[in-house]
């Protein structure tokens, strides 16, 4: 011990920089003169982190030792065995995992943090403990997977789920049986077992994602809570996400393999600024007039798209599901059910469409800034809790088209909307599709992941006249490219890219 005492400084930190986090807190308890270097040294403790997960890249000024603590005592939980600290830690991994993604290299092979998530939620106990404690798993988890006790860490786990970006869609083992209408043509036998048959959590999500009374004034039809905060409400959004991905991977296996799995990568595109643009593909040789004119148009377009934070310009995919009206109808309309009484699971089929969208800005003004023909959304807002810079809001226009059917009336329109904060910082997305000039769809959602991220949009669509029969469903978008893509370009290949 008085060898290395003896050393400089300079030495000192080289060695003491290659201690695992873990054994740095121990070895500053074994003499009073290694706990006088080791405490409060800003430079190791910053070196130290950086050698294991990514340095954050905001200017502010940064407590490595702290963090340090933070994310040692974070992986301990992560790793110990005993399922009820996990539950009692709910909060605080919630609040570290969010961090960690936050400060994510924004390019997926060069980040620390996303390899050290994935590898500690291959571990199921982590995935029933942290990501499957909301109130959807009320009824639809499985023994090891129950709500937690308060609202707040409830949404906690249902924003992580979201961030983990692969549905959780278990069969429940304890009794959650689905009850359906007996056939009389079938047997006693055959239609016992049809009323009594364990249902999945798509089922459970599915009853959230169309009960009508979700869609509020208050909840602006969107994934928010009912009290005009503008608060992402994370259970609706999961619910979002699970249909949606339950139909995805069904569309997959129909499409015997054209249509790429998705949504199938832990935390990927989870993460602000981590969507990014693949290599440009040339396409087929144009008009030189045409040429010249899309130049100009595309010049005039850089100056908006420059002063754009939200990287709004370019083609995206976007997947719409609804229920036959008929359906959707009757699950709402035919029997009364109390106000905050839990609809019943549904696992009646819904029509799919995918849909590739091509938006560029058409308008920046400053933060506040209401919607086209409306009045400031800030009127009322409460944005003394705000944290940052506020980033102002970006109109964009565009057109979409259906990659199901030339002809679908409800897939190919015009397209305008807005992109903008929220009081709590979060990114919303309002769309409008515009057909023959008239308004008809409108939809709000939330980026997963926060600005320019890779996993894209999540939210619900609706009559753009609120109207409280309906119809209304999820939808969610993402990026495929920067560039306005040319279809003749892509003509002979299918919509592959996720991110």
């Amino acid at each position: 011990m008085t060898a290395l005492l003896g050393l400089s400084h300079e030495l000192l930190h080289c060695i003491f920089a290659e201690v695992d986090p873990a054994d740095l807190a121990a070895l500053a308890l074994t003499c009073q003169d290694l706990h006088s270097y080791i405490r409060g040294n800003r430079l190791l403790h910053k070196d130290i982190y950086v050698r294991r997960y990514d340095e954050p890249s905001c200017n502010a000024e940064q407590d490595w030792e702290r963090q340090m603590q933070d994310l040692t005592k974070l992986e301990r939980l992560l790793e110990s065995e005993n399922k009820q600290t996990k539950l009692d830690s709910l909060g605080f991994v919630a609040e570290q995992i969010n961090r960690l993604l936050e400060t994510a290299h924004r390019k997926t092979e060069l980040s620390s943090n996303l390899p050290l998530l994935i590898e500690h939620f291959h571990d199921t106990t982590n995935v029933d403990a942290f990501l499957c404690s909301s109130t959807l798993f009320d009824r639809a988890g499985n023994e090891n997977q129950q709500p937690a006790d308060t609202e707040e860490l409830r949404q906690a786990s249902a924003k992580l789920h979201c961030l983990f970006g692969v549905p959780i869609n278990v069969v429940p083992n304890r009794l959650t049986y689905a009850y359906q209408r007996p056939d009389l043509s079938l047997s006693p036998s055959s239609c016992t077992r049809l009323q009594m048959r364990p249902l999945p959590t798509h089922t459970y999500a599915r009853s959230k994602v169309y009960d009508l009374r979700q869609y509020t004034l208050h909840t602006l039809w969107g994934p928010f809570t009912d009290d005009g905060t503008q608060r992402v409400d994370w259970e609706k959004v999961e619910a979002v996400m699970v249909v949606l991905g339950f139909n995805l991977n069904k569309f997959t296996e129909r499409s015997d393999g054209r249509w790429p799995c998705i949504w199938d990568k832990p935390f990927i595109g989870a993460s602000p600024n981590s969507y990014s643009s693949p290599p440009v593909i040339a396409g087929p040789s144009r008009d030189p007039d045409d040429e010249d004119k899309m130049f100009k148009i595309r010049e005039l377009a850089l100056a908006l798209d420059a002063q754009d934070p939200y990287g709004v310009t370019g083609t995206w995919m976007r997947v719409v599901c609804f229920l036959d009206y008929n359906d959707l109808y009757a699950f709402n309309f035919s029997a009364r059910v109390e106000t905050d009484e839990q609809r019943e699971p549904i696992d009646t089929e819904e029509a799919i469409r995918l849909i590739k969208i091509k938006l560029q800005v058409t308008k920046i003004e400053p933060p506040g800034s209401g919607d086209e023909g409306e009045e400031d959304d800030d009127d009322g807002m409460d944005w003394s809790h705000f944290h940052g810079e506020r980033l102002p809001v970006v109109h964009f226009r565009g057109n979409s088209r259906s990659l199901h059917a030339s002809w679908d009336p409800n897939a190919n329109s015009k397209i305008r909307g807005t992109v903008r904060q929220t009081p709590e910082g979060e990114i919303r997305w309002t769309t409008f599709s515009i057909f023959h000039g008239e308004e008809r769809w409108r939809s709000e959602g939330i980026q997963v992941g926060g600005i320019r991220s890779g996993r894209g949009v999540l939210g619900n669509w609706f009559d753009k006249d609120y109207d409280i029969h309906g119809p209304a469903g999820p939808t969610a978008f993402w990026k495929i490219t920067d560039e306005l893509e040319d279809d003749r370009s892509r003509s002979g290949s299918s919509p592959l890219a996720y991110f």
